[in-house]
C-alpha cells in the first residue's frame, strides 16, 4: 500500500504533495513502483497534529482521487475517519475506507461502510492522534489489542460487512511506547486468528530511527527490514512511503526462502 499525505504537516512528507497536481503525480509514481492499492489522506494523524474540518479535508484530496482513478485502476483508499470526507472520496473514485477511529470517530461512517459496499479497514488507537502519545498503557499490550480489533470485526459483521471486506490494523505508532511498537511488530502474526488481512503502517515511524541509534536518520533501510519482517509473519497489507524498495526486499525474500 503506497501513502499519499495530501497535508502540509504530516510527520514524514508534510508539504510535499499538498498540490493537487504533486500528490497525483507521486500517486501514479507509487503505482509504477509496484504499489497494489494507493491510501490517500488529506489530514495527518502524527502525534499532536491539529485537526481538520471535513470541508477541508474534502478539497485536498477530492480532486486527486478523482483524476488518479482516472489514470490508473490500481484500488484508492481513503484515510480518513470523517463519514462526510469518505463518501465524498467514494463518489470520486476511492473503494476502501481506512479509518484509524476502527469506523468508530464518527456514527455515519459504518452505516455509509454499509450502503456503499466499499471495503474497510478498522485500526486500533489509544486515544486520539492529540493524546494518544502522551503516557500510552496497556496490562497486556497484543491480547488487548487482539480483544479490540475482535470486537471491531465482530460488529463490522453485524452491521452487514463481508468479511472479505474487511482488514484489520493493530495501530503501529498509535497511542504505543517504543516498547509497546517493537513488541506489536514481533507478534503481528497472533491477528492472523482474527480472520481478515492485517494492515500494518510502521514506515519511516519514530520507533526505527531509536531502533538504529540515530532519531534524524534515514529510516528507509529500517522500514525495508521492518517490511521483510511483516512478510515473513504473513501480514497482506504493508503501507509504506517508499513502495519500490520495500516491494523488492519482500520479493527478493521470498525468492530465496525467506516465506518458505
Amino acid at each position: 500500500m503506497g501513502i499519499v499525505n495530501v497535508t502540509p504537516d504530516s510527520f514524514s512528507d508534510g508539504g510535499e504533495f499538498f498540490a493537487a497536481s504533486a500528490a497525483v503525480a507521486h500517486s501514479l509514481d507509487l503505482v509504477e513502483q509496484g504499489a497494489d492499492v494507493l491510501d490517500i489522506g488529506g489530514e495527518s494523524t502524527r502525534p499532536y497534529a491539529d485537526p481538520v474540518s471535513a470541508d477541508e479535508e474534502i478539497r485536498r484530496v477530492v480532486p486527486v482521487i478523482e483524476q488518479v482513478a482516472r489514470e490508473t485502476s490500481v484500488p484508492i483508499s481513503i484515510d480518513t475517519s470523517k463519514a462526510a470526507v469518505a463518501r465524498a472520496a467514494i463518489d470520486a473514485g476511492a473503494e476502501i475506507i481506512n479509518d484509524i477511529s476502527g469506523l468508530e470517530g464518527d456514527p455515519e461512517m459504518l452505516p455509509l461502510a454499509v450502503e456503499t459496499g466499499v471495503g474497510v479497514c478498522a485500526m486500533h488507537m489509544q486515544g486520539t492522534p492529540q493524546t494518544m502519545q502522551d503516557n500510552p498503557q496497556y496490562e497486556d499490550l497484543v491480547p488487548e489489542i487482539y480483544n479490540y480489533l475482535l470486537q471491531r470485526r465482530d460488529a463490522l459483521l453485524a452491521a452487514g460487512i463481508d468479511r472479505e471486506r474487511i482488514c484489520l490494523d493493530p495501530g503501529v505508532g498509535f497511542g504505543k511506547s517504543h516498547e509497546h511498537n517493537l513488541k506489536l511488530m514481533a507478534n503481528c502474526i497472533e491477528f492472523h486468528n482474527l480472520g481478515c488481512p492485517l494492515l500494518v503502517g510502521h514506515s519511516r515511524k519514530a520507533f526505527l530511527g531509536k531502533i538504529v541509534g540515530d532519531k534524524s536518520a534515514d529510516r528507509l533501510p529500517a522500514t525495508v527490514g521492518a517490511a521483510v519482517s511483516l512478510a515473513r509473519q504473513g501480514v497482506q497489507v504493508i503501507r509504506v512511503h517508499d513502495v519500490r524498495p520495500a516491494r523488492e526486499a519482500v520479493l527478493a525474500f521470498a525468492a530465496t526462502g525467506g516465506l518458505a
